[in-house]
């Protein structure tokens, strides 16, 4: 069997005031193309479909056509799942009519979880869908009162699939996989360390198609597999390669896995220098239409810097100045706030207030209050 591995497409997604459908759009005729090359048995899309709950018309556009040209003109069949910026119930919408044309939809968490078989040569291969699920909904759901935190919620959903399998099997979840290396544009899933999960939680599946951390990359062995995002959503991730898994699984189980790389029209990149130089243009074919971030290096106050660069490089869109920055910082500034999770950055807010660090009952009430706040962002 044959499956053609994708994710985190985060259709409509704005990146430093930029709307990237149109690029996304270009990707998306590759990506199309890849797969009336490598003819699969399936493909999967494991989350992160959209950027937010309620997504742009454009972006409802891009993905209605990338389906339909997918299961209607390649007629490959599409298993695609709900992730943490996904609105369950928006995305699986008409989810009975669909898989009867060969589109399988899982956005809402399930006791008889969304799957289907695919037949080759060998035999029947079982795919699970397992939609991205808070731990409060999946306890509710699934009525499973031990269900505190992601490992535990994984682990009930689990059960529900192993009810019916048998086999060779794949699963497709979205989820932060603990031995995963995380990039700047992913959002949590929670605060403090509960959004992780096992990696044993997946024993016993031959691949595990995963969604959430963007770049691409196995978690142990070839069985459990991130396919990375779409495009690099921050400039963190300029020098990732973004691929899609091309996977055979042969008649015992075991799969080789194939990344293959996706180009679209502009790269994301970064550059520095003094502006003399960076105004000399692009070096070593360099396109000038790529989405830059620019670090200058000049230690003296320059006239329109972002205005002279932009005649250049068109798409100039951040430009860092760290020899020209305030000598002394507060403890809320210190280092790059991108890289502090949102009780970091709360606890020097309050240091700095209150002249004491948070004591334990109070990093609690935190974590506490921030998940209930991200799970009402993301069933909004």
């Amino acid at each position: 069997m044959r499956l053609v591995h994708t994710a985190d497409w985060h259709l409509g997604r704005i990146f430093h005031g930029v709307h990237l459908t149109d690029d996304q759009a270009i990707l998306l005729d590759h990506f199309i193309e890849l797969v009336r090359d490598a003819k699969p048995d399936l493909v999967l899309i494991t989350g992160d479909i959209y950027d937010r709950s309620v997504p742009p018309p454009d972006a409802v556009r891009l993905l209605d056509e990338t389906l339909t040209r997918l299961v209607v003109d390649l007629k490959v069949p599409v298993g695609l799942l709900a992730g943490n910026h996904d609105s369950p119930e928006r995305l699986q919408f008409g989810w009975r009519l669909l898989k009867e044309h060969g589109l399988h939809v899982a956005g809402v968490v399930q006791s008889t979880p969304v799957g289907l078989t695919i037949q080759d040569k060998h035999g029947p291969v079982q795919v699970f869908l397992l939609p991205y699920a808070e731990p409060a909904l999946v306890r509710d759901r699934l009525r499973a009162e031990d269900v505190r935190e992601h490992d535990s919620a994984m682990g009930r959903m689990i059960e529900c699939v192993a009810r019916t399998k048998a086999g060779r099997s794949i699963l497709a979840a979205h989820a932060f996989v603990q031995g995963g290396e995380e990039s700047e544009s992913e959002r949590p899933l929670s605060i403090g360390g509960a959004g992780l999960v096992e990696a044993a939680r997946f024993d016993g599946f031959n691949y595990v198609a995963l969604g959430h951390l963007h770049r691409p990359q196995k978690v142990e062995g070839d069985v459990i597999q991130y396919a990375g995002s779409l495009f690099p959503y921050s400039f963190q991730e300029a020098a990732h390669v973004k691929s899609v898994n091309v996977v055979e699984i042969d008649a015992a189980g075991k799969v080789e896995v194939e990344r293959i790389a996706l180009s679209g029209k502009r790269r994301v990149r970064c550059i520095e220098g003094m502006l003399e130089e960076i105004l000399k243009g692009p070096e070593n074919g360099e396109s000038r239409d790529d989405y830059l971030k620019v670090t200058l290096l000049d230690d003296k106050a320059v006239y329109d810097a972002l205005g002279r660069i932009r005649e250049i490089y068109p798409n100039v869109l951040h430009i860092e100045r760290p020899f020209f920055a305030p000598v002394e910082q507060t403890a809320a500034s210190r280092g790059d706030h991108r890289q502090q999770t949102d009780l970091d950055l709360f606890g020097d807010f309050f240091e700095q207030v209150m002249e004491r660090p948070l004591n334990e009952a109070e990093r609690e009430t935190f974590v506490r209050v921030a998940d209930r706040l991200r799970q009402a962002e993301r069933e909004a």
